[in-house]
């Protein structure tokens, strides 16, 4: 990973925790246990502080940054999806910002609620709990089935067991030139898409 001290504040990165090689830290970060920071992830300390709670991911391409005196806070078992831009803002424990959504400064997303993909949260603005917001700006569309819940539940414990296979397994290495014999395939896991869940109100 690529970790930079700056004014020698240097990022602090719970041993449970993984951080992908081409991610990059910058001065105060904090990362606690059991998350997942993907590749070309951005967590720039170098005005305000970062702060990513237990069993938390920040996905490839995501962007964390604030302004001086303020603070990224994520806390327990937030979901960041792929590309998605955190400035100055607070995603409660067990919500999601999904990919490519764009979260403002001041916004707090609230507790086991949902960003849906490519949303734009306004600075300022509170999302409900369990509930799903969409659009630009982002607005409440209805609150969150107890399927979703749990599907978003299940979306976050896969991410922790990713850190962990990750921090046993994986190892920069040189391409095949063509497939093996009888190649390994992961498995289909326990996570399915949003879109296909039946959803039950």
């Amino acid at each position: 990973m690529a970790v930079y001290s700056l004014e020698g504040v240097i990022p602090v990165v719970d041993a449970t925790s993984f951080i992908h090689p081409l991610a990059a830290l910058i001065g105060d970060v904090v990362i606690g246990p059991h998350c997942y920071i993907g590749p070309g992830a951005a967590l720039r300390g170098d005005l305000g502080r970062i702060v990513i709670g237990t069993g938390s991911n920040v996905q490839d391409n995501c962007v964390l940054h604030t302004f001086p005196g303020k603070a990224v806070v994520l806390e327990e078992n937030a979901h960041i999806g792929h590309g998605a831009v955190l400035h100055g803002c607070v995603v409660r424990r067990d919500a999601l910002v999904g990919i490519n959504a764009i979260v403002m400064d001041d916004a707090v997303v609230s507790e086991q609620s949902l960003v849906g993909a490519g949303s734009f949260v306004r600075a300022g603005f509170v999302v409900p709990a369990r509930t799903l917001v969409l659009g630009a700006p982002a607005r409440v569309i209805r609150e969150l089935s107890a399927q979703e819940l749990e599907w978003k539940a299940t979306g976050t414990r896969e991410y922790q067991e990713l850190a962990a296979r990750c921090l046993r397994t994986l190892k920069e290495c040189e391409p095949l030139r063509s497939p093996e014999p009888q190649r390994k395939a992961f498995g289909p896991g326990t996570l399915t898409p949003l879109n296909t869940l039946e959803r039950t109100r």
